[in-house]
């Protein structure tokens, strides 16, 4: 496996002997396996672990592990410990997401502190096969197909000509040290599913199915290096940097061909799907004004351009939604619905789950920042308050006043987001439906 390890490197350029290789090192079975082949084959290099403390004393297992290891070959060993769950927790994202984050970060800082040039990390082939399914399954472009580079700029992955099988083997026959985490077992993760459960009666099939999806993602690569230098050019012609904004000349863009390809990838970074993209190409033939919502983005018609704005912003902006589907396309919004109601009622009891009767409230809502002068009827009153007299007695610092999401309808503040409704539009015995939305905690500034 050694010399299927330096070939591979040698082939795909991925290191020299004089490069300095930061390992990032978990305790699992393919990450101590490279680390192994690297010092074998006399690579320079040092060791990085995380530990996320999400798994208790098995995260403290896998940092003694990966140390001792790192000892015992005398080379460099690197840890850092994080608070993952408070971590998602302030950005609103999984667990995985943050650990994510969190972890390349931390790379990055440590490569350029410590001075190396590479950093090596241990996908494996069986990775990359299952990381292209799940694209496939989420629906993807010529570059989630691509998915797993052996190299992607100083980021390197040199067991993408393992398998799962033949990494163990080797650790098995050089008596490795590795730890398992149980979590891999568990197929409530979309990954596990498709390893245990989608791809056993696909390589019944193919045997060889790995070794084809390689091939295959190898010559999307391909293509991708392709489309993206058409991409530059069309890109050239058509958009402009305007402050936050991003302004895409319509009458250029309709000139491409073809176009829902053009605009999937142009517009993928900005939050549009695959299922998007019709919507997409709609607004480039719509009057001036109407827009669509992605996650993070807002994409409105101008007379000549199609405007990219984020949502979330610290600039003033009004956030416009003429349907219940639109709200939950914005990011700080969990889920909204309109539902028929059971009557008697009992809503949520906190302040992060709206509850509203929909007979009262008409769209288009406007989600915007307070302004002075603004009042409401808080729930539970019966006369009006301004809203500088509310956050007083709330005690709000100015940046939680800065940071409130005020819903309008039709005039009205309907809500100061996760905080208070106003009274005129609570749920009554003769409310019929209701507009329920759930709040990621804490909702995203504006």
């Amino acid at each position: 496996m050694q010399e299927k390890f330096i070939k591979f490197i040698t082939d795909n350029r991925l290191a020299e002997k004089g490069d300095r290789i930061l390992l990032g090192v978990s305790g699992g079975v393919d990450s101590m396996v490279m680390a192994h082949l690297f010092i074998a084959c006399g690579y320079n290099t040092g060791i990085a672990h995380c530990n996320f403390r999400l798994r208790g004393a098995n995260s403290d297992a896998d940092e003694k592990l990966v140390r001792e290891f790192a000892s015992a070959n005398n080379i460099p060993f690197h840890n850092i410990c994080f608070e993952t769950k408070e971590y998602a927790s302030e950005k609103k994202i999984t667990l995985q997401m943050a650990a994510r984050d969190l972890r390349h970060s931390w790379f990055e800082e440590t490569m350029v502190k410590y001075g190396y040039n590479l950093l090596a990390l241990a996908h494996n082939k069986s990775d990359r096969t299952e990381t292209i399914i799940l694209n496939l399954i989420r629906g993807t472009g010529i570059t989630g197909m691509a998915a797993m580079k052996p190299r992607s700029g100083h980021r390197i992955r040199p067991l993408l000509f393992a398998s799962r099988n033949e990494i163990l083997g080797y650790a098995g026959q050089n008596g490795i040290p590795w730890r398992e985490d149980e979590s891999n077992k568990s197929v409530k993760y979309t990954r596990n599913k498709i390893r245990h459960e989608i791809l056993p009666p696909v390589r019944e099939i193919n045997p060889s199915f790995d070794d084809t999806i390689q091939v295959t993602a190898d010559r999307f690569a391909g293509y991708d290096e392709i489309i993206s230098q058409y991409l530059a050019g069309v890109k050239e012609k058509s958009v402009r940097k305007v402050g936050n904004e991003y302004h895409f000349d319509i009458r250029s863009l309709i000139s491409f061909s073809p176009l829902k390809t053009i605009l999937f990838e142009l517009f993928t970074p900005f939050g549009i799907t695959s299922s998007g993209t019709g919507e997409l190409a709609a607004l480039l033939s719509s009057e001036p004004g109407k827009k669509i919502l992605t996650r993070t983005h807002i994409i409105y018609r101008d007379r000549e351009v199609l405007i990219v704005k984020p949502l979330t912003t610290g600039e003033y902006l009004d956030i416009v939604i003429d349907t219940p589907e639109e709200l939950n396309k914005l990011d700080f919004v969990m889920k909204a619905e309109i539902a028929e109601i059971r009557q008697p009622y009992k809503p949520a009891g906190d302040r992060y789950h709206i509850t509203l009767d929909a007979g009262l409230v008409s769209f288009p809502l406007i989600i915007r920042k307070w302004r002075h002068g603004d009042r409401f009827i808080p729930l539970g009153m019966n006369n009006f308050r301004k809203l500088s007299d509310y956050f007083t007695d709330r005690k709000f610092s100015v940046p939680q006043k800065e940071t409130a999401k005020i819903m309008e309808s039709g005039g009205n503040i309907v809500a100061i987001l996760g905080e208070r409704i106003d009274n005129r539009y609570r749920v009554t015995k003769d409310t019929r439906k209701i507009l329920k939305i759930i709040l990621r905690e804490p909702p995203a500034a504006l």
